[in-house]
């Protein structure tokens, strides 16, 4: 065979994969949508319109709010976290805001951080951890508990291994017994979410951390990068989100090829806060100065090459 039809040839065999990925991908992401809108109740709740500051630098930020009162319009956050993406170094971190950090929320006075949600919606938590810790971000992404379980089955079809301290079963709908033990979804979901230990929140939020590590490592496997388009569907599902789908995708692709540890923070960091009780429960007040420089180092160090 001549060089010329050698290479029309390869091209060819070329065109014809990619176009099946292409079919594949379409597929496996309706899949997804599908199997997430059987369950999906929409949202009553009237928000603020989420003023996104504009991505510089390829560094994104994410607002993950974890949330199960879409039934009935949206709740205080359950839980809250930062998600920080450089697409340059590839740099993954996650800070978690503990719900019961007492700050200045616009309009409302001094509250939980978590209120804020529930007053304003994402907007008006952008906003309080903008005025509190001079952080803002670009996108907002409020995840309904009830689809973690099959995200999680879907991303780690063999489960995730941890080691459960001590019998967790107040408020999580379960009883997880103390041991080294693989769970799958709806476990892991239980995992995550018991806070009625000696550590409270603290607990939860360390768990939290763990889970998403270890979910980010079972997700770098090549079964996950096939997946990826039928996780993405199925996330649309449970996820709302002013993240398009094709910004949603080069993320995803870029946590599933790269092999950089997740970096964590906690907020408030040791030292800078103190257990205190207002009309509004139990609080933890937090060093305003001290928590907001860690906030900005943590993600100002991502710019960095490695």
């Amino acid at each position: 065979m001549k060089k010329g039809k050698i290479v029309f040839t390869v091209v060819i065999i070329f065109f014809i994969l990619l176009t099946a990925a292409g079919i594949y991908s379409y597929i496996t992401y309706e899949q997804g949508r599908k199997e997430g809108e059987k369950d999906v109740r929409p949202s009553d709740q009237e928000q603020l319109p989420f003023q996104e500051k504009e991505v510089e630098f390829g560094e994104i930020k994410v607002l993950l709010i974890g949330n199960d009162a879409r039934k009935s319009g949206h709740g205080r956050s359950d839980t809250l976290m930062i998600a920080y993406y450089n697409q340059h170094t590839e740099q993954v971190k996650i800070a978690s805001i503990m719900r019961d950090s007492y700050l200045n929320v616009a309009g409302h006075g001094m509250q939980k951080i978590n209120a804020a949600f529930a007053f304003g919606g994402p907007e008006l938590l952008r906003q309080t951890i903008q005025n509190n810790f001079g952080i803002d971000v670009n996108y907002y992404a409020i995840i309904d508990f009830r689809g973690f379980p099959k995200l999680v089955d879907l991303i780690a079809p063999d489960g995730i291994e941890v080691d459960v301290k001590e019998k967790m079963s107040s408020g999580i709908g379960m009883t997880l017994y103390p041991g080294k033990q693989v769970l799958h979804g709806k476990e892991l979901l239980g995992y995550v979410r018991f806070r009625h230990d000696a550590m409270s929140d603290f607990g939860r939020v360390n768990r939290q951390q763990e889970v998403l590590s270890k979910l980010k490592d079972q997700a770098m496997q090549l079964h996950s990068m096939v997946k990826l388009p039928k996780i993405m569907g199925l996330a649309q599902s449970y996820v709302e989100t002013n993240l398009d789908t094709a910004t949603m995708m080069s993320i995803g692709k870029g946590l599933l090829t790269n092999s950089k540890k997740l970096e964590t923070l906690r907020i408030p960091v040791d030292g800078s806060f103190t257990n205190d009780r207002t009309e509004q429960g139990a609080v933890l007040r937090i060093d305003l100065d001290k928590n907001s420089e860690a906030l900005q180092a943590f993600f100002k160090e991502g710019t960095k090459e490695n």
